[in-house]
């Protein structure tokens, strides 16, 4: 089964290994067909593609049945756009049915990264420095508008933010409510959306984002906002980084709070309505969508390592911005920054955070680096590291 967000290639992608397919938003036919004999829909030379599968999430138990009776692997590709409401007569899939996370284009699959830094090598403590990335601030900027939608690579900025625009609105309008049949309003949809957009990057509560939703004459419940994120999450315009909960040494007690980011960091621009020429007016919050892209990379780059990203928060306010744990357990800590300026307070945070954990428990880091938008990739006296984004890859 392949997830991921609307327009991130899923269908295309199947496609390259499917022999036949049916496509359920859009084949009338088929939906009927489920309704009398679910064995038409299954029927066809494999692997037999299903496209967005949740539009009638009776065909998961039906497509486990199949799997079960044939002795073959490899007889179906799923492919869905949201995960469809929790079903008590569903099983689960496990042991039958395999999941893989597809996400938009990482800077290294768009050809912004030479890839030349291994995401891979970093965790087993492997880096030799690298050619310095020549990536401007306004170069940044773009790349971030236009996101990593593989059908808008080659459009202008504007003409991509047009289309992410167009794509919240009908999230707002329609989608949330039918995921899983709830009722929303779409003016608060589209003011939470814009509120998180504001918030990218941040553990910003639920309580703090009902107050900016509703306003001073219309205070919004927070219950509502979580309900609203938790419709997101499943539609996959929004996700959680969680929380990394290493064995400390210290005293200092571990926040749990999760990081949010949309998707791709296009959508939180949308949301806002801005555009490449004013994030150079807003460097602060440039810094925050270029957190989101290099989260989102560095959750592509993981994935062959079977890894995980979370950051890291204590009550004493120390943060790390990712923090990459292999299956295996090899780990390693990136604070990202968008000027080279910022490398020296970094490279600070990131060796205090060191000094706090209880590393017979959680070993010692593959590297402690900065994730910079250009420059030098090298390696400082204290062993800390600076990347230039377009430098990674996995």
């Amino acid at each position: 089964m392949i997830e991921g967000p609307r327009a991130c290639g899923k269908t295309e992608t199947a496609r390259r290994c499917a022999a036949s397919e049916v496509l359920l938003d859009v084949d009338e036919n088929a939906r009927q067909a489920m309704d009398i004999d679910p064995g038409l829909v299954l029927a066809g030379d494999t692997p037999r593609l299903i496209d967005e599968w949740q539009i009638d999430p009776r065909i998961w138990n039906h497509v486990r049945r199949a799997v079960d009776g044939r002795p073959a692997r490899g007889q179906f590709i799923l492919t869905g756009s949201s995960v469809p409401a929790d079903d008590t007569s569903r099983h689960t899939g496990a042991g039958r049915i395999s999941r893989l996370r597809l996400r938009t284009m990482s800077c290294s699959e768009m050809g912004v990264s030479t890839g030349e830094v291994s995401l891979r090598d970093l965790l087993r403590g492997r880096f030799e420095g690298c050619a310095p990335s020549r990536l401007s601030v306004e170069d940044l900027a773009t790349h971030i508008c236009k996101g990593g939608w593989p059908g808008d690579l080659d459009l202008p900025a504007q003409t991509c933010l047009a289309g992410r625009v167009d794509y919240l609105e009908e999230i707002r309008r329609v989608d949330i409510s039918r995921v899983d049949g709830t009722s929303r309003d779409p003016e608060n949809v589209g003011r939470l959306l814009r509120s998180l957009a504001r918030n990218v990057a941040t553990t910003v509560s639920a309580r703090t984002l009902a107050a900016d939703v509703g306003g001073a004459e219309r205070p919004l419940d927070a219950e509502t906002v979580r309900d609203y994120i938790r419709s997101l999450v499943r539609l996959m315009v929004v996700e959680e980084q969680p929380a990394w909960a290493p064995r400390l040494r210290s005293r200092s007690i571990l926040r749990g709070s999760p990081k949010r980011h949309f998707v791709d960091p296009s959508l939180a621009v949308a949301a806002l309505g801005a555009s490449p020429e004013r994030l150079l007016t807003e460097l602060s919050f440039l810094g925050c969508l270029f957190e989101s892209m290099v989260y989102r990379d560095l959750c592509v780059y993981a994935r062959p390592s079977d890894g995980e990203v979370y950051h890291y928060r204590d009550n004493t306010g120390l943060e790390v911005d990712l923090v990459v744990q292999a299956r295996g357990g090899e780990w390693c800590a990136f604070e990202v920054k968008l000027g080279g300026g910022q490398v020296e307070a970094a490279a600070d945070t990131l060796l205090r955070f060191r000094t706090r954990l209880d590393a017979g428990a959680v070993g010692d880091p593959g590297v402690l680096a900065v994730i910079v938008g250009s420059g030098y990739g090298y390696r400082r006296e204290d062993g800390v590291c600076v990347i230039p984004v377009a430098a990674l890859g996995p």
